[in-house]
């Protein structure tokens, strides 16, 4: 009797291994631009006293990010939690990509337009101090 308890708990087990093997083990598949994304469904970032909201659109998508932070400015926050990469041009950041998603003019005519609650912001990101409880955009644009 010893014995056949020990056998069904054991097939129990393998049951459901198998079980969240399969399960489990299901991937979304993204296409396109998204492939590339760090983060694919809204998260939450970094730690500090400030938080703010940030929506990264591209290709018909939004991912609306949550970042906690001590900086100053928008693009320090953002870069502080790697969600924004650039280069250093002759009017500030040129953001080059968000959330591991690349938008070269030079290549297809896209850029990365930054927007402050709707509007196209008049200030760059690494420019912008943070105004909490207002909603940034960076939309990939062409």
């Amino acid at each position: 009797m010893k014995n056949t308890t020990k056998i069904i708990v054991a097939a129990a087990l393998v049951l459901t291994m198998l079980f969240c093997i399969v399960s489990c083990g299901e991937k979304k598949t993204v296409e396109g631009l998204w492939a590339t994304a760090l983060y694919t469904e809204n998260t939450t970032l970094g730690e500090g006293a400030k938080t703010i909201t940030v929506e990264v659109t591209a290709e018909e998508k939004t991912v609306v990010f949550t970042v906690k932070t001590d900086a100053a400015t928008v693009g320090e926050a953002l870069m502080g939690v790697n969600l924004l990469a650039g280069e250093e041009g002759p009017y500030g950041l040129y953001i080059k990509s968000v959330n591991g998603m690349i938008a070269d003019f030079d290549v297809d005519q896209t850029y990365w337009a930054f927007n402050i609650g709707g509007e196209y912001a008049m200030t760059g990101v690494d420019q912008t101090e943070i105004t909490e409880g207002t909603v940034y955009q960076l939309v990939r644009t062409k």
